[in-house]
C-alpha cells in the first residue's frame, strides 16, 4: 500500500502549480492533504478525481486550515475532529479500514511569540489520547503536518531556532512522549542518519539553500514496524512551501 501526505498551503493555489499531475503520477492508495484553505463548495471539477472517495474537513473560518483525504477504497467509517478540541479548525480526519486506522492531521502552529503554545500543548494531549484509543483496537497510521522538527537532525539551524515555534523543548517533548507510548517515526526509523526536509520558508531563498525543517511525518503503531518497506520525502516536488511525504507499507487496503 502506498500512502502520500502533503500540506498544500491552499489547494486551489497548489492546483495551479501541478497538484493534479503529481496526484495522478504517484498513484497512491490514500492521499492526505493539510491546509486546504477551502470550503467543500469551492472544490473544482479537476480535483474531483474519478474513482476516488473524498472526505473534506474545512475550518469554520474561511481560507484557513482544513484537511482532506482521497482514498481508493471506501472506509468503514469516517470520524471528524478529536475529543476535547472545540475550535472547529478542521484539523483531523480519521478513517477506519478493516486492518488499520488512518489519521490525517494538521497540528496547530504555536505562532510567532509562541502565542498558541499553551493551546498546542492541550491539543497534543487530545491527539495522543485519540491515537492511543484507536490503537487499542487495531494499528494506527498517523500522518500530516505535525509542525515540529523532532530532533536536531530534522532542522537546518537547530541552535538559531531553539525557541521558535516548531522547535521548542515543549513541542519536541510532546513528540517524544507520543513515540515512547508505542509509535514509530517511519522515516527516522528507516533512515536514522539521513538529512531531508519537508518544509522551507518562503523567505531568504530557503529552499534554494535547502535551509529546511522536517515537520511532515508518517507515524505508525510500533507493531507495524516489520511491515515498513519505505518512507519517502519528495523534496523535488514544488507547488507549496511543503513537499509531499510518503509511506510504503505491507498492509492491504
Amino acid at each position: 500500500m502506498k500512502l502520500i501526505s502533503w500540506n498544500v498551503n491552499g489547494l486551489r493555489a497548489c492546483a495551479k502549480k501541478g497538484f493534479a499531475d503529481f496526484f495522478l503520477q504517484c498513484d497512491a492508495d490514500i492521499f492526505a492533504l493539510q491546509e486546504t484553505k477551502m470550503q467543500p463548495e469551492q472544490l473544482e471539477a479537476e480535483l474531483k478525481f474519478e474513482g476516488w472517495h473524498r472526505y473534506m474537513h474545512s475550518a469554520e473560518r474561511k481560507g484557513y486550515s482544513g484537511t482532506m483525504v482521497y482514498t481508493k477504497k471506501e472506509p468503514l467509517q469516517v470520524i471528524y475532529d478529536i475529543e476535547g478540541d472545540e475550535t472547529k479548525e478542521g484539523r483531523v480526519i480519521t478513517l477506519e479500514y478493516e486492518d488499520f486506522w488512518f489519521v490525517c492531521a494538521y497540528v496547530p502552529n504555536s505562532k510567532d511569540g509562541l502565542l498558541r503554545l499553551d493551546y498546542r500543548m492541550e491539543w497534543e494531549g487530545y491527539l495522543k489520547a485519540h491515537l492511543k484509543k484507536l490503537d487499542e483496537t487495531k494499528p494506527v497510521i498517523y500522518t500530516g503536518d505535525l509542525n515540529v522538527a523532532h530532533e536536531e537532525i530534522d532542522i537546518r539551524n537547530p541552535q538559531a531556532n531553539r525557541r521558535n515555534a516548531g522547535f521548542t523543548d515543549e513541542e519536541r517533548q510532546k513528540m517524544t512522549e507520543l513515540l515512547d507510548s508505542g509509535f514509530t517515526d517511519t522515516f527516522r526509523y528507516l533512515y536514522p542518519e539521513e538529512v531531508k526536509y519537508s518544509w522551507w520558508s518562503y523567505r531568504f531563498k530557503a529552499r534554494e539553500r535547502n535551509a529546511g525543517w522536517r515537520i511532515d511525518y508518517f507515524i505508525v503503531s510500533d507493531r507495524l514496524r516489520d511491515r515498513l518497506s519505505d518512507a519517502l520525502i519528495f523534496d523535488d516536488v514544488t507547488g507549496s512551501d511543503h513537499c509531499p511525504v510518503g509511506l510504503i507499507v505491507g498492509i492491504d487496503l
